[in-house]
């Protein structure tokens, strides 16, 4: 069976685009695909977890589909080509490799980050914590933006002793949230302060918060099925039930 390459690809991309192609493709700007670039990515992650080898290389198919297709459509502008995104990640990478590429010594994977840090800030030109704080994507989402911001602010010292701090800091935010809304104000302000410490906590314990979440969703997922299933087994739906009714199913699928 034929195998296509890269440069393959790339070719059938350029001609989905060009006329007498594709009408939808030939459509597509930077701004009208960019949300499939998130998409995509998610998937790829989600087969990743799934374990299944053939559905992890379809997922990066589609996502690599996703970097020619805006390399396509930014030669077609006279911008740049799929050359220079090669060209880019590759001098990054060997930029950022110094224990590798050059003659710099390294003890561990930790020292390999801190160092890929401060190549990083050098890059950017960022004098200082704040810029490098700003610097992380602010596309991401909340949680692992929050975990990432954070994680920078340590390096710089601004951080609590131990989790004790990070914890009493949760109970602190708690209170005020509660306190507002009592008062029926500043809730989404208190709650953002409220995430932000969980994620802190989160952070001191080695747990990635966004997983951490993501896990807890499954389980509540798994959990309302089964007690769906306990209910219409009686021959009833869960609008039938009250919440103390639903709530002793709850606890009884749970422990």
């Amino acid at each position: 069976m034929e195998k296509y390459s890269f440069d393959d690809l790339c070719k059938i991309i350029e001609k989905l685009r060009a006329p007498g192609g594709c009408p939808w493709d030939a459509e597509q700007t930077h701004e009208s695909i960019k949300k499939c670039m998130v998409e995509e990515a998610y998937e790829a992650v989600e087969a990743i977890e799934s374990g299944d080898m053939t559905k992890v290389y379809d997922e990066l198919g589609d996502l690599l589909l996703q970097v020619v297709m805006h390399a396509q459509i930014a030669k077609e502008n006279g911008e740049f080509d799929i050359a220079d995104v090669t060209n880019a990640v590759s001098t990054k990478m060997i930029r950022r490799h110094p224990h590798v590429f050059g003659t710099t010594q390294v003890n561990g994977s930790e020292e390999v980050l801190d160092n890929w840090e401060k190549i990083k800030k050098v890059e950017k030109g960022e004098s200082k914590t704040s810029e490098g704080l700003d610097s992380v994507a602010h596309s991401l989402p909340a949680l692992i933006r929050a975990q990432k911001v954070q994680k920078k602010a340590s390096k710089a010292g601004f951080d609590w002793e131990d989790i004790g701090g990070a914890i009493d800091k949760i109970k602190e935010e708690t209170a005020e949230f509660e306190e507002a809304v009592k008062n029926g104000s500043n809730t989404e302000e208190e709650l953002g302060d409220l995430l932000f410490s969980v994620v802190n906590a989160a952070r001191f314990a080695k747990v990635d918060s966004e997983e951490a979440l993501t896990q807890s969703t499954r389980k509540f997922i798994k959990r309302f099925a089964k007690m769906e299933d306990e209910v219409l087994k009686s021959g009833k739906r869960l609008e039938d039930l009250s919440l103390d009714e639903m709530d002793m199913i709850w606890n009884k699928i749970k422990h």
